[in-house]
């Protein structure tokens, strides 16, 4: 039975450059880095000759893992909203103004428009997508 959400993953292109992001942009803090050899990698991916770095970013009460394949790495695919498979972590902003302002300041490139949600659980709250510098899509919704 489940009890709780470890961790929430994506695989990026360049760890640094990704661990920067998380960091300076987003604010979270790196909890740990480490290798992955190959035997570890490949059992567990079931990818063969798989070698990963990884990354764990802390975000207030969830990890993000960010995964750098350094051997048998894929190929980078079409990660907009609407394919089957692509995924988004959402976090909650408090000061939806100020985060926004902030993720222009970075050249955050935006998937849409900011909206208001008009129904369900979060009805009435600002959401926008966002993406990371590999194209992982992340959602921001204010906190009210």
């Amino acid at each position: 039975m489940i009890s709780t959400v470890n961790h929430v993953s994506f695989t990026v292109s360049n760890l640094e450059e990704s661990i920067e992001f998380y960091k300076n942009v987003l604010g979270l803090e790196l909890i740990s880095l480490a290798e992955r050899d190959e035997a570890f990698s490949a059992a567990v991916t079931g990818v063969p000759k798989a070698k990963m770095n990884i990354a764990y970013m802390k975000a207030a009460n969830c990890s993000i893992e960010l995964i750098q394949y350094v051997q048998a790495g894929g190929e980078r695919l079409d990660t907009h909203t609407n394919n089957i498979g692509s995924a988004h972590v959402c976090f909650n902003i408090r000061d939806y103004d100020e985060w926004m302002e902030r993720m222009k300041k970075n050249h955050v490139s935006f998937r849409g428009e900011l909206c208001h949600a008009p129904a369900g659980p979060n009805k009435g709250k600002r959401v926008c997508y966002c993406m990371d510098n590999d194209g992982n899509n992340l959602e921001f919704m204010e906190e009210i």
